[in-house]
């Protein structure tokens, strides 16, 4: 047996070398490696196809034994069949899921035929792929396989849209301060990853009028999901909260609800409590707005027409008593509607006297009475967003006479009552309740603050 050593075989003439004849065996030898960096076309059963991974982005002539990946992002590209035989194959496929947009067309060649008819063919469908194969002259290439599916891998982790989104380690969050909707464009591979984590923060509860007591924080609800842990509050029942979401792939609407308005001061037989503040809203989640404070009652007989309402209103956590005279009002309920864990407290109890009006409630703690004025109920602390932050303070209480100041809010957004002026607002955004109304007549409460929406998952 003779052997021939070279480095490359090339041809005298032309650009085709033929190896042996017809009939002629070749035998690759046990371990030996053929290495192909051009196309194959030819090789294996009749009708197979060798794919070449070059996309093409123009029209171009296809080659017999060969499949394409066909880019039409660019626009329309038609491909040109070789005269066919029978066994003869080629095939194509969507290289970027454009070909509903820019048409793929084939054309076959002289008068022969796709699947019986001397037509062109026109390829519509997104992610489409197709297989053709040369039977004979009366049907000529025909379609043995055709896939109008769209086959593409899903990522393991929640993928969603909404809100402003931010980064914190291997969790995003998504914050709404009004209302917008969370959209879950893919869920998790992972059950567990598709319980998130949440904040839900009501409106607050406006303060009431002159000597008024301080609004209620919107109600605060929590949850901190094992997928997506935080440091989270005393009211998030973490690990095992009753309140868990577990997102599909859909849309949530958001309710961020506003904070209520001040009870304003427009005469002595005028009754200026404090607004309730609106619900805040996620999914099964609802927190109730914040109870409006009541308002002092200096202008009661002896001195004028008794004030109607002196006991804060029920909500979240309750809107704080107003001051009297004869006696002071109680603070409204907390926790209204229940929930469990509790979504906030109730308000402080004002005690006799002109100047002793009580604070609003508070996401962990009631409001403080007097005298000289009750403090705000303190709001909750999480970290949901990557800092902690206290949100959901109750209103402080109007504490009025000469220059002192008025009681303090809660921590968590609370506005300051007013001493001789009008109640602070709370802060927006942060469900913390508006301060009751300064001394003498005239001073308005403040506004409750409006609330928000925090939702955090894993995404990595």
């Amino acid at each position: 047996m003779s052997e021939v050593k070279v480095n490359k075989i090339s041809p005298r003439s032309g650009t085709t070398v033929t190896l042996g004849d017809s009939g002629d065996t070749f035998t690759i030898p046990s371990g030996a490696t053929i290495t192909n960096s051009g196309t194959a076309a030819g090789f294996g059963s009749t009708g197979e196809i060798s794919w070449d991974t070059t996309k093409k982005t123009s029209t171009f002539t296809a080659v017999s034994g060969v499949g394409y990946f066909c880019d039409t992002s660019g626009g329309a590209i038609t491909v040109n069949l070789p005269a066919g035989t029978a066994g003869n194959s080629f095939a194509v496929a969507d290289y970027t899921n454009t070909f509903q947009t820019n048409n793929l067309t084939i054309s076959p060649n002289g008068s022969q035929k796709i699947g019986g008819t001397a037509e062109d063919a026109v390829l519509s469908t997104e992610g489409q792929s197709a297989y053709f194969v040369y039977v004979d002259d009366t049907e000529g290439w025909k379609n043995v396989i055709d896939s109008t599916s769209n086959i593409v891998g899903a990522p393991p982790y929640i993928v969603a849209t909404g809100g402003t989104i931010t980064t914190s380690g291997n969790c995003k969050i998504h914050t709404f301060t009004g209302p917008g909707t969370f959209t879950v464009c893919t869920a998790a591979a992972n059950a567990a990853d598709n319980i998130v984590s949440y904040v839900v923060v009501a409106g607050g509860g406006g303060g009431a009028q002159s000597r008024g007591g301080g609004g209620g924080a919107g109600g605060f609800r929590e949850v901190v999901s094992p997928s997506s842990p935080y440091t989270g509050s005393p009211l998030n029942g973490y690990p095992s909260s009753p309140n868990r979401v577990t997102v599909t792939a859909t849309a949530f609407p958001i309710t961020v609800g506003g904070g209520g308005a001040g009870g304003t001061d427009a005469g002595p037989s005028v009754c200026g409590i404090g607004t309730s503040g609106a619900v805040s809203t996620f999914s099964t989640v609802t927190s109730a707005g914040g109870g409006g404070g009541a308002p002092g009652d200096a202008n009661t007989a002896p001195y004028g027409p008794a004030v109607v309402q002196r006991t804060g209103l029920a909500g979240g956590s309750g809107g704080g008593g107003g001051s009297g005279n004869c006696g002071g009002g109680c603070g409204g309920a907390g926790n209204t509607p229940p929930v469990s864990p509790a979504q906030g407290f109730v308000g402080g109890n004002a005690c006799g006297g002109s100047v002793k009006s009580a604070g609003g409630g508070g996401a962990t703690a009631a409001g403080a009475g007097g005298p000289p004025g009750g403090c705000g109920g303190a709001g909750a602390t999480s970290s949901i967003n990557g800092t902690p932050t206290a949100r959901a303070g109750g209103g402080g209480g109007g504490q009025g006479g000469g220059p002192s100041s008025g009681r303090a809010g809660g921590a968590g957004g609370g506005g300051p009552g007013g001493g001789t002026g009008n109640g602070d607002a709370g802060t927006v955004n942060t469900g913390g309740g508006g301060g009751g109304g300064g001394n003498p007549s005239g001073r308005d409460g403040g506004q409750g603050g409006s609330g928000i929406v925090i939702i955090r998952y894993k995404f990595q």
